[in-house]
């Protein structure tokens, strides 16, 4: 029996008095995490939710998310973590594909569709029965339909709960990734995948519950990087997590210096953030001796970035690279060898990886291209309630990512191409495909083309090439202002470029690599 839950039980039995959470003044311990979670599986449970049902989370980085997961995973259901920029369109979609039957909503994220008879619902979602507002207004949840205040829900549950009795397969969570085209897809990962991807963080970055580590956490936990290597291994050993709801640079130090944070993790936008942030008011000494581990994913960080970093905190970024699919965590920078700057790496204990050719053969030699395959503990179950798409990706337990590298005589990875025509803007994954269909439902709109271009603070930034209906007089402002009601903030294009035609090949294919 495995349940992803234990990690923070065991953590909460060894230390129970320990904080567990820290949010501006407000600091829980571990007792009070583990309690909340219990009230949550019992609050599942009277609902009739147990082994196997999905339940949404929508939530920032707020106590409320960790002590929600894991109330979900108590009960031995699964979670489905949303990203809390999704509009009510997206959402919707997302917990009918997930046939999720419960959704927990912190207030605001997202806008909720509201109409004159109060919540007018995410569309077809017909089996998500329970609505259960966070919020901090004991009246907020009275105009929404069938809805239910959080609090109030919890408030009259007992707790204590006997852990449901999962086995490693069983699924634990879905995240949901959209690959390169269309709609986005739930990845599969059992209590195996996750436990076995924590604990293995935990073995790469040398977290040992004897020194647990003071994590400032301002990655998403509801994206793959921040909830396994921090949230799932930090609270594995008894770590403190310093949660930030939203990344500023200023403020972020500001934390790192009064919690005396230990461990930092993010993408390269955020380390370039930081850099800039440094002024007379920041004790850069303190934060040097303090600062223990330093990671970053999500897209390559510039060497300079890297070197100025080192020379600032004392402390080198090691850089590593997965994906949803992969629990995340596939290869790193390992803190027993000399790290290349620009590498992701290694593979991590247990995990295999090697290039392949669009024949699924192995490219052999240093140097040469191909798409990483990985295989090993850390792979998904595969798509839910897709076997076709499982199938296109998996073969004989390997996973292809879809990601071209190199790889040196040593053995370090190198990427040298994202999946084809993917963005990544501030560490968010983009797809063009989702956006241009969203475009097309535009009246205005005869056809778009999406790419990303070059930004200097984001990586990349969206950039649409659209052609107009006859007679449309939308302007670029107008519909970019449309694009931001129907879109998740990260997505919409704030670049718009109307054109007479886009270039195409004889079949028919818009040659994006000839607009920019």
């Amino acid at each position: 029996m495995l349940n992803l839950a234990m990690l923070l039980d065991d953590s909460a039995r060894k230390q129970p008095d320990r904080t567990a959470v820290v949010l501006g003044d407000t600091r829980l311990p571990y007792f009070a995490i583990t309690a909340a979670a219990n009230q949550v599986a019992n609050l599942l449970t009277s609902r009739g939710i147990g082994p196997g049902d999905k339940v949404a989370l929508s939530c920032p980085n707020l106590p409320y998310f960790p002590i929600i997961y894991y109330g979900i995973l108590r009960a031995g259901a699964v979670v489905v973590p949303l990203n809390v920029l999704l509009k009510g369109r997206e959402v919707a979609y997302h917990l009918d594909d997930s046939d999720a039957r419960a959704y927990f909503c912190f207030e605001g994220t997202p806008e909720l569709p509201m109409g004159q008879e109060g919540w007018t619902g995410f569309g077809d979602t017909a089996g998500c029965e329970h609505f259960f507002l966070i919020t901090a207004d004991p009246a907020a949840a009275s105009s929404i339909d069938g809805a239910e205040t959080f609090g109030a829900a919890v408030s009259q549950q007992p707790p204590t709960y006997d852990t449901a009795l999962t086995e490693p397969d069983d699924t634990a969570v879905i995240l949901y990734t959209s690959g390169t085209t269309g709609q986005p897809k739930g990845a599969e990962l059992s209590h195996a995948n996750m436990v076995m991807n924590a604990v293995t963080c935990l073995r790469l970055f040398e977290g040992s519950p004897l020194n647990p580590d003071i994590h400032l956490l301002s990655l998403p936990l509801f994206h793959s990087f921040g909830q396994t290597v921090q949230m799932n291994a930090g609270f594995a050993i008894g770590s403190t997590l310093v949660l930030m709801p939203r990344f500023d640079p200023k403020q972020a130090l500001s934390l790192m210096q009064k919690e005396n944070v230990t461990y930092f993790a993010g993408v390269p936008t955020m380390y370039w953030a930081l850099l800039g942030a440094l002024d007379d008011r920041v004790d850069v000494e303190l934060l040097a001796r303090n600062l223990r581990i330093a990671c970053a994913g999500g897209s390559s960080l510039p060497v300079e970035i890297i070197k100025e970093f080192k020379s600032r905190f004392n402390v080198q970024i090691l850089e590593g690279y997965g994906l949803s699919e992969t629990s995340p965590v596939a290869t790193f920078n390992h803190r027993d060898r000399e790290p290349r700057p620009g590498s992701v790496g290694t593979p991590i204990w247990g995990i295999e990886t090697k290039l392949i050719d669009p024949e699924w053969k192995t490219v052999e030699g240093p140097d040469q291209v191909g798409e990483i395959a990985i295989r090993g503990h850390n792979i998904m179950k595969g798509y839910y309630r897709r076997p076709e798409a499982t199938e296109e990706v998996m073969r004989d337990g390997w996973f292809r990512t879809g990601d071209l590298a190199q790889r040196d005589e040593d053995g370090y990875y190198y990427i040298v191409d994202r999946a084809k025509d993917m963005i990544i803007r501030g560490g968010f994954n983009v797809y063009p495909r989702e956006i241009e269909e969203v475009l097309m439902t535009h009246e205005a709109v005869s056809l778009a083309a999406v790419v990303g271009v070059p930004h200097e603070e984001h990586g990349e930034e969206v950039k649409a090439f659209v052609i107009r209906n006859d007679g449309a007089e939308i302007s670029e402002d107008e519909l970019i202002a449309w694009c931001k009601e129907q879109m998740a903030s990260y997505k919409y294009p704030r670049i718009v470029e109307f054109r007479d035609q886009l270039p195409m090949t004889a079949t028919g294919k818009i040659l994006k690599r000839e607009l920019s």
